[in-house]
């Protein structure tokens, strides 16, 4: 019985190899490997999902090599999440109001000059390319995708952000929590011993939380750079696999991450840390924290 499990393992295995290897047969590289289109500036085409956008942002600086960048967003492209999936712009990954929450926090850092709605302008990269590799997008990691699609690196153990950080929350634990992407059987009950503690996220999100915390106050932004601000000022950052833990792993704070056992393609590289899916080590790394 053994052997016969093994021999479908490895016809299995098989199998999926020459699937990929035919699929391949059927991708050509992306329309870009190199650019130099313009003299001083290079620019990027992006559909999102926000934190996507983050964790591409080591992609463009390696394909930029020290030149300006110019980013621009396409908002015509329908929403990628399955059916049942909390996503807030219903059927689009991005919107108007997306781009209004992302541009202050990107053109806060002096690389981009441009950070923009796509209306058809003259682009370098089109990022959204590396999509069409037959990766298996549950795994890995997001910021690596674009390095394989592009044939590039960066050294993701040091910032590609940078924000002034916001004093007012030196003292406090912030945490966010998306709907999705949460590892089964943790409980963030234990949090309530934290005096000083908040939420920052959206406002169902937040009524969620505060079920098992029921002190916890909300920190509201109107945008991302406010929000990066705020979690590059507190002591330590709590998040599972949504925008704000890839706004605290691009800058490189004291940081917690809740892994999804499902779709680990979030990565922790770097100074300060940390990662979890399982409820003894989540309490050991919150305690040696605090």
């Amino acid at each position: 019985m053994r052997f016969l499990k093994q021999l479908l393992a490895d016809y299995s295995a098989k199998r999926k190899q020459q699937q990929y290897i035919e699929q391949l047969k059927h991708f050509s590289p992306p329309t870009n490997l190199y650019s130099n289109n313009y003299p001083d500036k290079v620019c990027f085409k992006h559909i999102g999902l926000i934190g996507d956008i983050i964790y591409s942002i080591p992609c463009m600086l390696a394909l930029a090599k020290g030149k300006k960048i110019e980013l621009f967003l396409d908002i015509s492209q329908e929403s990628m999440y399955p059916k049942g999936f909390k996503h807030y712009n219903e059927n689009k990954i991005l919107t108007e109001k997306s781009v209004a929450f992302i541009k202050p926090l990107i053109l806060s850092n002096p690389a981009f000059i441009t950070c923009d709605i796509f209306k058809g302008q003259a682009i370098d990269y089109d990022l959204n390319e590396f999509r069409r590799y037959p990766f298996d997008y549950r795994m890995g990691h997001i910021c690596r995708w674009y390095f394989l699609a592009f044939g590039v690196n960066y050294d993701l153990g040091k910032p590609w952000l940078h924000v002034e950080a916001d004093q007012k929350y030196k003292d406090e634990v912030i945490i966010a929590r998306s709907f999705r992407y949460r590892a089964p059987a943790i409980d963030y009950n234990f949090l309530k011993t934290i005096s000083n503690i908040s939420f920052i996220g959206l406002a169902d999100e937040y009524e969620d939380m505060k079920k098992n915390i029921p002190h916890l106050k909300h920190i509201v932004v109107s945008d991302a750079l406010q929000l990066a601000q705020a979690i590059a000022g507190c002591k330590f950052f709590i998040g599972n696999q949504s925008f704000p833990f890839a706004v605290a792993e691009a800058l490189k704070v004291k940081r917690v991450l809740e892994v999804c056992y499902q779709t680990p393609n979030v990565i922790v590289e770097g100074k300060d840390g940390y990662d979890f899916c399982f409820q003894p080590q989540f309490e050991k790394i919150i305690n040696s924290l605090l």
